[in-house]
C-alpha cells in the first residue's frame, strides 16, 4: 500500500506541486499581495507540462497565456503606488460598457479556440475545454485589472473545470479546483469589504 501511494506520488510531482502553488496562488490573490504573479507564473509553467500530458490543449495554451498576464499583472499592481499613493492599485468594479465589450471578446475567443480544437487536435471535450478557457482568459486579465467580478466567473469556471478534471482522472487537479471554488467565494467576500472601505 504505502510502495503504491510513493509511486502514485512521484509519478503525479508536477501536478501535486502544480496544485500546491496554485493553492498558494489564490490565497495570495485575495490577499491583494504581489507575491501572487511570480507565484502564478511558476504554477503556469508547472500545468503547462500536466496539461500537454494530458491532451488538454486549450487549457495547456491558457497557462502559457496565463504567463504572461502574471508579468502584466504583476507590473500593473505595482503601477498603482504610482497613480493613487497607494502600494498597489486598487479594488474597483468593472463598467457596464466595459463588461459587454470583455464579453464579446471572450465569445469570439472561445469560437476561435473551439475551431481549432474540433479541426486540429484530437481533444475529446473540445466545447468544455473551450469554454473554461475562454472565460479563464477573461477573468485573469479582470484579476490583472483588480475588477472584483472576475471572482464571480472563477466560481462559475472552476465548479465546471472539476467535472472536466474529473472525466479526465487529473484528481489532485479536481481537489484543487473545488478548493479554488470555495476560495474564490472567500475572495469576493474579502475584496468586496476592500472595495466599501475604499469608497
Amino acid at each position: 500500500m504505502l510502495h503504491s501511494i510513493t509511486e502514485w506520488l512521484l509519478s503525479n510531482k508536477i501536478e501535486l506541486l502544480g496544485a500546491i502553488l496554485g493553492i498558494l496562488y489564490v490565497v495570495l490573490s485575495i490577499r491583494q499581495n504581489i507575491f501572487t504573479w511570480p507565484t502564478g507564473l511558476l504554477t503556469s509553467v508547472l500545468y503547462i507540462v500536466v496539461f500537454f500530458k494530458s491532451a488538454l490543449y486549450a487549457a495547456m495554451g491558457l497557462q502559457v497565456y496565463y504567463v504572461f498576464i502574471s508579468i502584466y499583472g504583476w507590473y500593473f499592481w505595482l503601477r498603482g503606488k504610482n497613480t493613487n499613493n497607494k502600494s498597489q492599485a486598487p479594488v474597483q468594479n468593472i463598467s457596464r460598457k466595459l463588461l459587454l465589450r470583455i464579453g464579446v471578446v471572450t465569445i469570439l475567443i472561445y469560437g476561435f479556440i473551439l475551431f481549432i480544437l474540433v479541426n486540429f487536435s484530437d481533444s475529446d471535450v473540445p466545447f468544455m475545454d473551450s469554454l473554461t478557457t475562454s472565460l479563464s482568459i477573461t477573468a485573469t486579465w479582470m484579476l490583472a485589472r483588480k475588477y472584483i467580478e472576475h471572482w464571480i466567473i472563477w466560481i462559475f469556471v472552476d465548479i465546471v473545470s472539476s467535472g472536466l478534471y474529473i472525466y479526465k482522472n487529473l484528481w489532485p487537479t479536481v481537489v484543487l479546483f473545488l478548493v479554488y471554488t470555495v476560495m474564490a467565494l472567500i475572495g469576493y467576500v474579502e475584496w468586496k469589504k476592500d472595495l466599501k472601505s475604499e469608497n
